[in-house]
């Protein structure tokens, strides 16, 4: 079904508007300039990056590389390495500059010279100068052109909370030179004055996340305290200067933070007057308009207007691909013609309440100025109450056709150094070469009638396809990739989005709800039945020892050996059990997981201290290992088939006996169940033993098996002391395999243990052990500093580094170190530590006691190896350890080798790439890794030369997703297969060959012949 968008009293002023503003934009231009545009660099890589989708990306990936780049030989290199491919096609005038031996050549030097100039240039088009100085003439010279200004700080991102204050005084350096200046300029009626009303010459357009670099939608209290902090002191200035204040609007996971946060201090008595003031909407995401009607009633709550400035929204791709990561509903229209119907919607409604907010109609589709202009003419709008609004470098000839109608014309001018407005830039050159893009279409000469026609809308579901702007693929294509296997995309349970504010409630209420519950007794579940326990041991709160979360009964030896010989009663009944029963046991487990997902998240954010967004995750970990594993024994349970001519030949598999799972206390839901219920569905009898300090959420687990189905003496609850039971477990000549996660000290005792062939024992045991790591994050020069330093940050103080995948170790090439290592400190210091349970904690405590003495005596080593560069103040209540950072770190230091398990980070420099993989390389341990870098040669060598079992480039080393990174490592990282990955299952089960001979007196069918 096609809904086409029109409305009878505007269309038809629409359509003569739009054609009269289409006729002047597409003035004819002068010989001259059309062959000044042949010959300009910056013009030719525009129109290739429209021609050509293939090169477009690889292009696109260079320029966001290029302001890293420190010398012309590296531009010269990472041409060659980004465009020289030969799956990339490329134009013949490209191709010769591109044809040089050495990047340091002459040849390569004038290619780097010339591609950088053209880059330079295209940058200027699009922001408005790299000082206030340049800023200033641009702002002249629009105000010559009749055009009045908002102007925007490029900048790097707030990840520190130096940043964040710098960002508010640059602004306001930035308010008081501009007011300054503007004492000189002479009065532009079109835009100074409307209805004999002055307005403000100066208008500056902010970010509310620039204010705070903790900036967290599950903490909206906290982080709307210390934003308006900051906003308040800006917009005093701003009106003692005379200055307006304009808010943008960002990413939609801050959405209704921000414009909560507007709404509630733009009613304080001290600004609910100003009308100098303005928030953003944007047209795309398909909640907008309910968003407007929202503020059009709390504006005419206020009584006072301000200006909503309507965009369509520049963070499509971002937008789409987030919900798809995290199978969550797209926020954003799919189809660019959804979005400019619901921006013409929007218009009209916002225009239609001129009385209470002020229009500013940002976009540079004809047609839509148009129709907001047959809105405003119609309805003899005052010209106070309306503007129109473009981008500094587009739609330049659009703006000079609305200011010879009279419009007031806004233009929206970045301005700052190259290297962070690089993100900036990007978008605008998507936005200019998308197929989509309006701009594009007018320059491609399509029919009038096209470009002006009202949006037609194809009814389809939500998130179905993408338009050709998604940039998805991978910056490693210097080398053709073998063709992978194909794998059907497994459905991850989604993580909560915290952004909504019914799923925050619920965290809080479920938190409300498991205090009243702390203090029982859990005992162990054996054979079907709870049994009483001579010795119990209490599980505490880490951030406060005095709340006792549950009293654990643990399990003795006498208990053990009636546990193990109940798991080898049932044994037989459970291996002969359908696959698809137990699958299903384990997927309705996963269900009841879903139902109790804030419960479970509570739990685990109170025994173990783990904040609550990495607690949830940790529940969806759990949801996946159920479903994911049902689905995988489903796909074995089939086998094999190689049969030949006369004989038919089975490869099938068999359950192993007995397995015990010994799961650790830092993901105490999703390894325990992950282990456990691969053993399961696999047809192995399994006693699950977890660590003493998360027994009380392992005793949740089993509650969830046994309501699920298991039958008696299948699934067994043993807790107990690892050194007593867990040895006698272990070393039982019954026991057929043994699945560990833990320390590798405890892991090798293990599999030495298990290799000792018992009395009475017919059988090898299988140990599966994942046993920690001493994991390195690599920055090289290329990196994306802002992304690299958010992503240490993450990876080494999440769950305060109590991760076997957690960053320990940070090598950084020399040129820059320092630049790195400042950050990385203040964007440290910038964390919240405090309790798990508080929304605004990002490091909580340490497990215990004794963790906490453990790693408090690494880091006094570690002040005798290296310079401690950072420590924080952390609460006198609970085990609590302060983030540290040592630089001028040996690589073969005590705290470079040795695996700590708590927040304390090694920052190694290194002189090259070489060096930096050899330090990484140079540890016992190869479980995970990651590298920050925009050099295709680096990511493509570190594929395949990094020895790690989870390599990420670009991203956090933490947080493994079930299917999508299947997880594991090896050398004294651990033994066995990775965990979610299709090769998991195969570990607890027997291969076995059965092969007939189906001939009968020298007869048997023969396949295809009668």
């Amino acid at each position: 079904m096609v809904v086409q968008v029109a409305n009878s009293i505007y269309e038809t002023q629409t359509t003569e508007i739009a054609k009269h503003l289409l006729d002047a934009t597409r003035q004819k231009r002068s010989f001259f300039a059309q062959m000044r545009d042949h010959i300009r660099w910056d013009d030719k890589l525009l129109a290739w990056a429209m021609s050509n989708p293939g090169l477009r990306v690889q292009l696109f990936r260079f320029i966001d590389a290029l302001p890293a780049l420190g010398s012309k030989t590296e531009v010269a290199r990472h041409l060659q390495e980004y465009l020289g491919d030969e799956s990339v096609e490329l134009p013949a005038a490209l191709k010769n500059l591109l044809n040089f031996a050495n990047p340091d050549s002459m040849p390569g030097q004038l290619a780097a010279s010339t591609v950088s100039t053209a880059v330079e240039t295209l940058a200027n088009k699009y922001i408005a100068g790299a000082t206030i100085k340049q800023a200033i003439k641009t702002i002249e010279r629009l105000r010559k052109d009749k055009m009045a200004f908002t102007l925007d700080l490029l900048g790097e991102a707030v990840i520190t909370e130096a940043e964040a204050q710098s960002y508010l005084e640059r602004y306001l350096d930035l308010m008081e030179q501009l007011t300054q200046e503007a004492k000189n300029w002479s009065t532009v009626s079109e835009i100074d004055q409307a209805d004999g009303e002055e307005l403000s010459r100066v208008q500056v357009s902010v970010k509310l996340t620039a204010f705070y670099s903790q900036f967290d939608p599950l903490d909206p209290e906290g982080s709307k305290k210390q934003v308006c902090d900051r906003i308040r002191i800006l917009l005093r200035r701003a009106k003692e200067l005379g200055a307006a204040v304009h808010f943008d609007m960002e990413q939609y996971v801050y959405k209704d933070m921000t414009l909560g946060i507007l709404k509630e201090l733009l009613m304080e008595d001290e600004f609910r007057d100003r009308t100098d003031l303005g928030i953003t909407l944007q047209a795309y995401l398909q909640d907008s308009k309910r968003d407007l009607k929202d503020i059009i009633t709390w504006a005419k709550e206020r009584g006072n207007p301000l200006t909503v400035r309507l965009v369509k929204g520049a963070y499509w791709d971002q937008e789409t691909i987030k919900s798809l990561q995290n199978h969550w509903q797209q926020p954003v229209y799919n189809q660019k013609s959804a979005t400019d119907a619901n921006f013409e919607e929007m218009t009209q409604l916002l225009l239609e309440n001129h009385q209470y907010l002020y229009a500013a109609i940002g976009s540079h589709n004809v047609r839509s100025q148009a129709k907001a202009i047959a809105i405003a003419e119609q309805l003899n709008i005052p010209r106070r109450n309306f503007e129109m609004q473009v981008l500094y470098g587009m739609g330049d000839q659009l703006a000079k056709a609305l200011v010879q109608r009279g419009h007031r014309v806004r233009v929206y001018a970045p301005y700052g150094e190259l290297l962070p407005g690089m993100a900036y830039l990007i978008r605008r050159l998507l936005e200019n070469t998308a197929n989509s893009s309006f701009l594009r279409q007018s320059l491609e000469e399509r029919p009038v009638e096209e470009l002006i026609a009202p949006p037609v809308v194809d009814e389809e579901p939500v998130g179905a396809g993408f338009t050709d702007n998604v940039i998805a693929k991978t910056d490693n294509l210097t080398k053709p990739a073998p063709s992978p296997i194909p794998h059907p995309q497994f459905p991850n349970a989604p993580d909560t989005d915290y952004a909504q504010a019914e799923a925050r409630e619920k965290a809080q209420n479920a938190l409300e709800t498991v205090r009243q519950q702390l203090g029982k007794t859990y005992y162990p579940f054996i054979n079907g039945d709870y049994q009483p326990t001579t010795e119990t041991v209490d599980s505490v709160n880490p951030a406060n020892p005095s709340e006792i979360i549950g009293k654990v009964g643990l399990l003795s030896i006498e208990q053990a050996e009636t546990a193990l010989n109940a798991a080898k009663a049932a044994f037989p009944g459970w291996r002969r059990t359908p696959v698809k029963q137990r699958a299903d046991i384990l997927r309705q487990a996963a269900k009841l997981m879903e139902g109790r997902r804030e419960e479970l998240s509570a739990w685990i954010c109170l025994e173990v201290g783990k904040a609550l967004r990495e607690a949830d995750a940790e529940v969806s970990e759990a949801i996946d290992f159920c479903r994911y594993y049902g689905d995988e024994m489903e796909r074995l349970e089939g086998g094999y088939i190689y049969d030949v001519a006369g004989e038919t030949n089975r490869y099938v598999y068999q359950p192993r006996g007995i397995a015990v799972v010994i799961s650790p206390w830092n993901f105490p839901l999703a390894i325990a169940t992950g282990m456990t219920v691969a053993a399961l569905v696999a047809g192995n009898c399994t006693l699950l033993k977890p660590a003493e300090t998360s027994s009380v959420i392992a005793a949740k687990l089993a509650e969830i098996l046994v309501a699920a189905g298991i039958p008696q003496g299948v699934f067994q609850y043993v807790p107990g002391k690892g050194s007593q039971v867990g040895a006698y477990m272990v070393k039982h000549p019954d026991t057929h395999l043994i699945a560990f996660t833990g320390s590798q000290e405890v892991g090798c005792r293990i599999y030495a243990d298990a290799a000792i062939v018992q009395p009475g024992q017919t059988h090898l045991k299988r140990v599966i052990a994942e046993m920690g790591g001493k994991n390195a994050i690599i920055v090289d020069e290329s990196a994306d500093l802002d992304q690299a330093v958010a992503g240490v940050v993450k990876s080494a103080f999440g769950y305060s580094g109590q991760k076997c995948s957690a960053c320990s170790r940070v090598i950084v090439l020399d040129p820059i170190h320092d630049t790195v290592v400042e950050r990385l400190i203040e964007a440290t210091r910038s964390l919240n530590i405090g309790a798990a349970e508080l929304a605004s904690t990002q490091v909580g405590p340490v497990i215990d006691d004794t963790a906490r003495n453990r790693i408090q005596d690494y880091i006094e080593k570690g002040r005798q190896e290296a310079e401690i560069a950072v420590e924080c103040e952390v609460p006198e209540t609970g085990y609590f350890v302060s983030p540290t950072i040592f630089t001028n770190v040996s690589p073969d230091a005590k705290i470079a080798q040795e695996e700590i398990f708590g927040p304390v980070v090694a920052v190694i420099r290194v002189k090259d790439f070489q060096d930096a993989l050899a330090v990484a390389n140079g540890t016992k341990y190869a479980l995970t890794g990651g590298l920050y870098s925009r050099t295709p040669s680096h990511i493509d060598q570190a594929s395949t030369e990094f020895e790690v079992g989870n390599l990420y480039i670009n991203r956090t080393i933490t947080g493994a997703i079930v299917s999508r990174q299947p997880f594991g490592g090896f050398k004294l990282s651990g033994v066995g297969s990775k965990a979610g990955g299709p090769d998991y299952l195969l570990q607890f089960l027997e291969p076995r060959t059965i092969t007939e001979n189906i001939q009968r007196q020298g007869f048997a069918p023969i396949e295809g012949v009668d």
